[in-house]
């Protein structure tokens, strides 16, 4: 999910390697814990798949002195994120991977957000209704405290799905409504409309 990421953040605009960094800490901060160990590497694999570029910041240049590198997306790249956000598969309903997905929404297709979102609830329900039944099995077996940290993780679940819940009813209040057309609404092929334009 760290190249994802990094696609949709270069697809923005090139930028230098503390830049990307900050720019991820502040897309990603809220969902995940991201190490900075693992950037660079991901940055090395970009640039060898040829979908990221390291040039020059001519605009950083003073005299004397090299101006800064920067990463900048190929083709090949935007090629490759609108891959990426177009993908509403399993992976895209995990904990590691959902948050990043939610980040570039405004970037993703209308059917794709919906996918994402009820693939997320259903994760999360399922999570849910284990936590139930984790509890419930367990009875005075466990302590308070062990309740207690598993009564807040039922807690976090049920937040979680009408959290989505109201994501998915907005989505689709947006949804603009299609148009059905058939030949039965064209008027034009309409057989009393022929046999009023022969008559007149």
């Amino acid at each position: 999910m760290l190249e994802f990421a990094v696609l949709g953040v270069l697809h923005e605009a090139p930028m230098h390697g503390y830049e990307l960094r900050k720019r991820l800490t502040g897309l990603l901060g809220a969902f995940r814990a991201f190490s900075f160990g693992s950037l660079y590497p991901t940055l090395r694999g970009l640039q060898c798949a040829g979908l990221i570029v390291e040039e020059d910041d001519d605009s950083d240049r003073s005299w004397g002195r090299r101006g800064r590198r920067v990463y900048k997306l190929t083709a090949e790249g935007k090629e490759r994120f609108a891959e990426l956000l177009a993908d509403a598969g399993p992976q895209t309903w995990e904990d590691h991977g959902f948050g990043v997905h939610l980040a570039f929404f405004s970037r993703t297709p209308a059917e794709v957000r919906m996918r994402i979102l009820e693939g997320r609830r259903r994760r999360v329900e399922e999570r849910r209704e284990g936590l139930r039944a984790a509890l419930a099995r367990a009875g005075d077996q466990i302590d308070r405290y062990t309740r207690e940290l598993h009564q807040m993780g039922l807690d976090t679940s049920e937040r979680e799905v009408r959290w989505l819940n109201e994501l998915i009813a907005h989505e689709q209040a947006d949804t603009p409504e299609q148009t059905i057309t058939s030949d039965a609404s064209d008027t034009s092929d309409h057989p009393d409309n022929k046999g009023e334009a022969d008559h007149g």
